[in-house]
């Protein structure tokens, strides 16, 4: 197996300068999809105009966004300013939603903190039109190990809505096992729990995910120098969950970072416009769309979208150990 990955892109200036001179937008552009589906646009999630440029009057079914978290891995801002910040692109999403839309965000907290930016994150909510409809969880299957605390192995994610939107609940029932015993019942005469009466080995997906794994170095769908990888399965459960089951379906993401949501979107026939302020994150979506087109893959297994200008581009660190010194940082702060 090659072993040829980059380190996180966010931080390395030096490759960064390498790698800007192959991306095809710069602030302010736009890529449109050649198959007439997509649309990718290098823009701040908080510019009002730009947002309404992209969209074109066209409004979404459901959102998806992945913002930064503001812990310490990442730019930390005042709490105050980054809440403002979020008003804005919150502000700006809920603009381009249609009338029955579903709303999707992940966000950290940090422990250490008063569990921000969570809790304020959650208050500025009720400030706007959009409903809380569930408080989800997904498990990570490595934590960061700890001596004097639970460890911490969750990510969260919250669903809103606008109006009255669609579920499928029949998209739902998933190859999640049956962990959980119990739920006891009497069952002509015998006492039998859950295990005995269903008669399927798995469950329909609820507010705790549990099933889906972390992106790592050795997955196909992995994309090397991302480091905040959404596994794809997780955003797939959403859209088939959320999206109209038709193709005319719009799926929205204004921080791309690297491309799961447009992927997830062109392998569940929806359509895609989603955005970075980041060239390379936005010309990253773009090559991960079109790898998936030229070869059928879904990402880079332990290499890179750049392979083509620097198919010698060797990390400075291996990627097992940069995704250890990035959960280093993360993990300890988070739920």
């Amino acid at each position: 197996m090659k072993n040829n990955p980059l380190p996180r892109l966010d931080t390395s200036e030096e490759i960064r300068q390498r790698i800007l001179p192959f991306c095809r937008l710069h602030p302010g552009g736009s890529w449109i999809d050649p198959a007439g589906r997509h649309k990718v646009a290098c823009v701040d999630a908080a510019d009002t105009n730009a947002i309404l440029e992209l969209m074109d009057g066209e409004k979404a079914d459901v959102v998806i966004h992945d913002p930064p978290y503001n812990l310490v891995a990442f730019e930390e801002r005042e709490l105050g300013e980054y809440i403002r910040w979020c008003k804005q692109w919150v502000n700006n999403t809920i603009a381009v939603l249609k009338s029955d839309s579903s709303f999707y965000v992940w966000l950290g907290a940090d422990q250490r903190n008063g569990f921000q930016p969570l809790p304020d994150f959650m208050m500025m909510m009720r400030q706007t039109q959009l409903r809380p409809r569930s408080f989800i969880t997904m498990r990570n299957q490595r934590g960061f190990g700890t001596q004097k605390n639970w460890m911490a192995v969750r990510q969260e994610l919250l669903y809103y809505i606008k109006g009255e939107p669609g579920f499928n609940i029949e998209a739902e029932y998933t190859d999640i096992p049956k962990i959980l015993r119990g739920y006891y019942k009497d069952v002509g005469g015998k006492t039998t729990e859950n295990f005995e009466r269903s008669k399927s080995e798995n469950i329909r997906a609820g507010n705790v995910w549990v099933d889906i794994q972390q992106v790592f170095y050795r997955m196909e769908e992995n994309v090397s120098g991302c480091y905040a990888q959404k596994p794809l399965k997780c955003i797939e459960r959403i859209i088939k969950a959320s999206a109209p089951k038709n193709e005319h379906a719009l799926v929205v993401d204004f921080f791309a970072h690297s491309g799961t949501t447009l992927l997830a979107a062109e392998l569940n026939k929806r359509r895609c416009f989603t955005a970075d302020v980041d060239p390379i994150f936005c010309e990253i979506a773009i090559r991960r769309l079109e790898h998936f087109r030229e070869t059928g893959k879904l990402g880079w297994q332990n290499g890179h979208p750049f392979e083509r200008e620097f198919p010698e581009f060797n990390a400075e660190r291996s990627t097992d150990s940069t995704e250890r010194q990035v959960e280093a940082q993360l993990q300890p702060t988070m739920f």
